[in-house]
C-alpha cells in the first residue's frame, strides 16, 4: 500500500469508548466513526481535547452504527471546523439523530442543575456541545445503501455491510488501490431476537475489529427466568424492578421478550412503563425500517401496544408516586444520566425494590458500581444507598463475544497484513490477541491513543 496512507487510532485504543479511526490518504481524509469517551473522569476529560488531527483536513465521516461512543463527538468535530459530508445508513443517521440531540439537551439540562445546586468544580459548568451544534451537525449527514460500493475518488471506494448489534449497524469496507481495509465497527450476536446475524467479511488486507468480550464466553444465564423470577418477587414484596436500558435494541428486545413472557402465561399482567424519550423516537424508527428487524408491523403494533409508554416528565412523577408493584424500564444503560436516575434517587434505598442491570457497565459508570456491590452511589450531587437488590442479565449482550468475534474472522479468505484490536478494555485486548494468534495463527495489534501506522 502506498506509504503516504496512515491510519490513526484517536479512540477506542486501549478502552471501549470513543470510536475515531482516521485513514489518511493521498486522496481524501477518511475518519471512521466520531465517537465520545465514556465511564471514568480520566476518559471523559478527553472529549475537551482537540482532535490531534485539524477537524477542517477533514474530508469525511463514515459511520458504523448510531451510538453515543461511535457519533457523540460530531458536534464537537464540527465545532472545530469539519465541513463535510457524514455518511451511514438510512437508520444509523436517524439513530444518530436522536442520540445526538438527546445528549445535547441532557448535557444543557445537567450544566444548568450542576449551575443551579453547586455541585460542581466550574464556574460556570458548561455543555459539552448545545442542541444548535447538534442539529447544525445533522443536516450534514447523507444517508448511503448498504451492500454498494460507493464511489468516493480516483481508486477509493467503501461500502457497508450489516453487522447486527443495533439497527442500522454495519461494518466498512474500504477499496483503496484494490487493497481492502475493514472497520468492524461492533458486531452483533447471532442469534439476536430482533435482527439477523452479522455478515462476515471475506477478505481483508487490513482489519480493525472490536474486542469488548474478547475474553469472554457469554453466560448462558437464561434471560427470561431471571425476568420471570424478577417481576414475581416484585409483585410478592409489593415493591418495583427497575431495568436500566440502552434506548437502542436493548430496550426493543426488553420489550419483546416481556410481550412474550406475558403472551405465553410466563409473568401476570404487572404494569410496565417504558419512560425512555429517546427509546420512544427509536420505537418509530423501528417502524420507519421495518426491513432491518424481523417483527412484521402488525407484531410490532401489538406489542407497543402492551406497554405504557411515558412521554411526559409530569407522568415520570406520577409512576414515582403510584405505590402498587410494577416495572420500569428507563434510561439510561449504564445508568450515567437520563430518567432511570430520577427514579433511583426515589427506590434506590427501598430493599423491596429490584435494579436489574442489561447491558455491559463500562468501568467508571454508575452501572459498574451498582454490579460491583457499592454501598452507595452518588445521584445529583447527592450520596444514597443502596438497599435494593442488584441482578444482572449477562445474556443480553449486543456484543459478540470470544467466538463469535472468532467466527466471525474466520470466514476471511486471505492472511491480513495488520490486524488491530480496538473496543476493549486491556485484559479483553490482550487475551483476544492471544486467542487470535492460537485459533488463526495471525499476529495481531493493540494500538495505544493517538498512535499511527504507516500502512
Amino acid at each position: 500500500m502506498n506509504s503516504d496512507v496512515k491510519l490513526h487510532f484517536f479512540g477506542a485504543a486501549g478502552t471501549v469508548t470513543g470510536s475515531k479511526f482516521l485513514l489518511e490518504t493521498p486522496h481524501l481524509n477518511i475518519l471512521i466513526d466520531s465517537g465520545m469517551f465514556q465511564g471514568i473522569k480520566e476518559l471523559r476529560l478527553l472529549n475537551w481535547e482537540p482532535l490531534p488531527f485539524p477537524a477542517k483536513d477533514i474530508d469525511l465521516v463514515i459511520l458504523t452504527h448510531g451510538h453515543l461512543d461511535h457519533c457523540g463527538y460530531l458536534p464537537k468535530l464540527v465545532q472545530q471546523g469539519f465541513q463535510g459530508p457524514i455518511y451511514g445508513t438510512s437508520p444509523t443517521l436517524a439513530i444518530a439523530s436522536v442520540i445526538l440531540r438527546d445528549s445535547a439537551v441532557i448535557q444543557e439540562e445537567e450544566a444548568k442543575q450542576a449551575n443551579e445546586e453547586g455541585y460542581t468544580s466550574h464556574d460556570p459548568a458548561l455543555p459539552f456541545y448545545t442542541l444548535d451544534d447538534a442539529e447544525k451537525t445533522i443536516k450534514q449527514f447523507k444517508p448511503q445503501k448498504i451492500d454498494t460500493w460507493i464511489p468516493l475518488a480516483e481508486n477509493l471506494k467503501y461500502r457497508h455491510q450489516k453487522n447486527g448489534h443495533i439497527i442500522g449497524s454495519t461494518f466498512i469496507e474500504i477499496d483503496l488501490n484494490e487493497k481492502i481495509i475493514v472497520f468492524s465497527g461492533d458486531i452483533g450476536r447471532k442469534n439476536d431476537v430482533l435482527l439477523d446475524p452479522p455478515k462476515k467479511p471475506e477478505w481483508a488486507d487490513i482489519l480493525v475489529v472490536e474486542s469488548t468480550y474478547g475474553n469472554k464466553l457469554h453466560l448462558k444465564d437464561d434471560a427470561d427466568q431471571l425476568l420471570i423470577d424478577s417481576i414475581h418477587q416484585c409483585i410478592h414484596n409489593n415493591g418495583t424492578l427497575i431495568i436500566p436500558s440502552f434506548a437502542v435494541e436493548r430496550l426493543q428486545t426488553l420489550m419483546y421478550k416481556l410481550w412474550e413472557l406475558y403472551n405465553k402465561n410466563k409473568i401476570p399482567d404487572i404494569p410496565i412503563f417504558v419512560d425512555s424519550p429517546m427509546g420512544n423516537e427509536v420505537l418509530t424508527i423501528f417502524s420507519q425500517f421495518a426491513d432491518w428487524h424481523k417483527l412484521t408491523q402488525s407484531e410490532f403494533n401489538t406489542m407497543q401496544g402492551h406497554f405504557n409508554i411515558i412521554t411526559s416528565y409530569k407522568d415520570t412523577w406520577k409512576t414515582i408516586d403510584n405505590k402498587r408493584p410494577k416495572v420500569i424500564i428507563a434510561g439510561s444503560g449504564m445508568v450515567t444520566g437520563g430518567r432511570v436516575l430520577t427514579y433511583l434517587r426515589y427506590y434506590i434505598n427501598k430493599s423491596e425494590t429490584i435494579v436489574l442491570l442489561a447491558g455491559y457497565q463500562a468501568e467508571g459508570t454508575r452501572g459498574r458500581q451498582l454490579q460491583e456491590g457499592a454501598d452507595e452511589i452518588k445521584l445529583h450531587g447527592k450520596y444514597i444507598p443502596v438497599k435494593a437488590t442488584i441482578k444482572t442479565i449477562q445474556s443480553l449482550s449486543a456484543h459478540a463475544d470470544q467466538s463469535e468475534l472468532i467466527d466471525w474472522m474466520r470466514s476471511i479468505k486471505n492472511i491480513p497484513e495488520h490486524v488491530f484490536l480496538v473496543h476493549g478494555e486491556p485484559t479483553a485486548l490482550d487475551a483476544f490477541r492471544v486467542k487470535i494468534k492460537d485459533e488463526l495463527h495471525l499476529k495481531a495489534i493493540i494500538p495505544h491513543l493517538n498512535e499511527s501506522f504507516t500502512l
